[in-house]
C-alpha cells in the first residue's frame, strides 16, 4: 500500500489516456475479460485433457474444483496491492470487487464439486483438508455478503429480514462476528483455507495420476495464488513505505459529517485529486483502519478527508479522534480521475459521494479543461454550496445545479441528461455516492446512449 500503487500525479493526459483504454475497451473491463478467458480456458483444458476411462461425472466435479482453485488464487492476486493489479483493473476498489465477486463464484462452485468428485480411494490426509477448505470459504462469502443483503435478496423480503434484525437469536449472530476489523481478521485467513482445498485437489482429483498437463497446470496455478497471498502477508509491510501524520484538527461540517486534517510527521503523501489514501487512526477506542477518498487539495503537506458517520468505526469518529492523536497514511490508490474523460464531462455526487469532487475543485489553478456540468444531491442543503458557487465564479466552463431532495425531489438520469445540452455519445460521466443511486444511473445512462467507457464511478462500499 504505497506510492507507487497508483501513477505519478504529474502523469501527462495523452499517456493517462493510452493506458486507460485498449480499442475502445476502458483498461477496467481487460482485467475481467482476461479472467473470463482464463476460466474457459482451463475448462476447455480439463474437457480436452480427460483420462481414459474417467467418468464423465466425476471428471465434470474435479473440474469445478480446479476452476474453483483458478478463481480464488486470481481473487489472491487481486489483493495483493500490487501496482500493476491497480493498474488492468482501472483502481484498487475495481480490484477490491472483482476480489470478491470471483470468492463468491469459487465458493459456489464447490457445490458441484463435492457433489460430483467423488474418489473411492481419497487419501485421509486430502479428505481432512477438504472440510477447513470448504467450511472456512462458505463462512468467509456469508459474512463478506452479509452488509450487502439489501443487493443480494429481493425486494419482497426486506420486510421480513428488518423485522428479524432485533430479534434475539440475530442480535447475538452480530455480537459474535463484530465489526469490520474481526471480519478483516477472518479475511487475513482466505489462503490458508485455499491452500488446503489446493492440497486436497492435489492428492485427491483421479486427473492428475494419468495426465500431467492437468496436475502441473493445476500447480501452476494454485501456486501463483499462494505466493501472491504470502506476500501480502508476509513481505508486503517491508516493502511498502508508510507515512506518519498527526491530526491537526476535527471540524463538523454538518450533522454526521466531519473534515479530519492530518499535518505530516515527515515526508507527506503524494496524490492526485480524486485518489484516496488507507488511513490508520490511533482513537480512543484503538487503532482504527479504513479507506477514505481525500477531499483536500494535492501540493499542501496536510491531508484533508471528509467522513460521514455511516457505521463502524466512521459513526464514533468525532467523538475518539482528537487533535494531536496520531495517524498512519498508505496509498495513494485509485483511478478516478477526470483528465481520462471526453472533453464534454457529468459530475454526479450523492452525499459524502461528493469528496473526490471536492479534491477535484480545490485542485482548478488554472483553467478547467472540460466543459462539466456538476450536479450535486444531498437531503437538505449542502454544506459546500458556497465554496462550490465560489470556485464555480472563477470557472465559466462549469455549470453547478445543486439539489435538495427534501424541496426539490430526488435528482433522476432523466433530470441530468435534460439539463445536460450535449450529444450523450461525447459525454463522459462520473459518479460518487450510493451504490444503489449509482447502478440506477447507470443503467438509464447506457439506455441514453452514454458509452460504457465513458462512464466512471467510485466505489465507497469495497472493503
Amino acid at each position: 500500500m504505497g506510492n507507487n500503487h497508483a501513477s505519478a500525479p504529474g502523469d501527462p493526459l495523452p499517456g493517462e489516456r493510452r493506458r486507460t483504454a485498449f480499442l475502445g475497451m476502458p483498461l477496467r473491463l481487460l482485467g475481467p475479460l482476461a479472467i473470463g478467458l482464463f476460466a474457459v480456458g482451463y475448462g476447455a483444458l480439463w474437457v480436452l485433457e480427460r483420462p481414459a476411462g474417467e467418468p464423465w461425472p466425476r471428471h465434470v466435479g474435479q473440474l469445478f474444483g480446479g476452476e474453483s482453485i483458478l478463481l480464488m488464487s486470481i481473487a489472491l492476486v487481486l489483493i495483493s496491492t500490487l501496482p500493476h493489479v491497480e493498474r488492468i483493473f482501472g483502481g484498487i476498489d475495481y480490484a477490491a470487487i472483482w476480489h470478491r465477486r470471483l470468492a463468491v463464484a469459487g465458493a459456489v462452485l464447490l457445490l458441484p464439486h463435492v457433489e460430483l468428485a467423488s474418489n473411492p480411494e481419497a487419501t485421509s490426509l486430502g479428505k481432512t483438508l477438504a472440510v477447513p477448505a470448504a467450511l472456512g470459504l462458505a463462512a468467509m462469502i456469508v459474512w463478506a455478503i452479509l452488509p450487502r443483503w439489501r443487493s443480494m435478496l429481493p425486494g419482497v423480503v426486506h420486510g421480513a429480514v428488518l423485522r428479524t434484525r432485533n430479534t434475539w437469536p440475530v442480535q447475538l449472530v452480530a455480537r459474535v462476528l463484530g465489526g469490520y476489523e474481526r471480519w478483516r481478521g477472518f479475511h487475513r485467513l482466505t489462503g490458508l483455507f485455499v491452500a488446503a482445498g489446493f492440497l486436497h485437489g492435489l492428492l485427491d482429483a483421479t486427473a492428475f495420476e494419468s495426465t500431467p498437463v492437468l496436475r502441473w497446470s493445476y500447480v501452476l496455478i494454485g501456486g501463483v495464488g499462494l505466493a501472491f497471498y504470502a506476500y501480502r502477508e508476509v513481505l508486503a509491510r517491508h516493502f511498502l513505505p508508510h507515512h506518519d501524520y498527526q491530526v491537526r484538527e476535527v471540524r463538523t461540517v454538518a450533522p454526521g459529517l466531519v473534515d479530519v486534517h492530518l499535518k505530516p510527521l515527515g515526508k507527506p503523501l503524494v496524490f492526485r485529486p480524486g485518489q484516496f489514501a488507507m488511513i490508520y487512526l490511533e482513537t480512543k477506542d484503538g487503532w482504527q483502519r479504513h479507506p477514505f477518498s481525500i477531499s483536500g487539495a494535492p501540493g499542501g503537506e496536510d491531508i484533508r478527508i471528509t467522513v460521514k458517520a455511516l457505521g463502524d468505526h466512521t459513526a464514533k469518529l468525532p467523538d475518539v479522534v482528537q487533535p494531536g492523536m496520531p495517524a498512519v497514511v498508505s496509498g495513494p490508490y485509485g483511478r478516478f480521475d477526470r483528465r481520462a474523460g471526453t472533453a464534454r464531462q457529468v459530475w454526479i455526487a450523492g452525499g459524502v459521494g461528493i469528496t473526490p469532487f471536492l479534491s477535484w475543485l480545490r485542485s482548478l489553478d488554472d483553467e478547467l479543461g472540460q466543459t462539466v456540468d456538476f450536479f450535486v444531491t444531498s437531503a437538505g442543503p449542502s454544506p459546500f454550496a458556497d465554496e462550490i458557487h465560489r470556485i464555480a465564479k472563477h470557472h465559466p466552463r462549469l455549470t453547478v445545479h445543486l439539489i435538495d431532495t427534501s424541496t426539490d425531489g430526488r435528482l433522476t438520469p432523466d433530470r441530468v441528461l435534460a439539463a445536460v445540452d450535449a450529444d450523450p455519445q461525447e459525454l463522459s460521466v462520473f459518479m460518487g455516492g450510493p451504490d444503489r443511486m449509482l447502478r440506477q444511473f447507470r443503467r438509464a445512462l447506457r439506455a441514453s446512449g452514454v458509452r460504457a467507457a465513458n462512464i466512471h464511478r467510485e466505489y465507497f462500499h469495497w472493503r
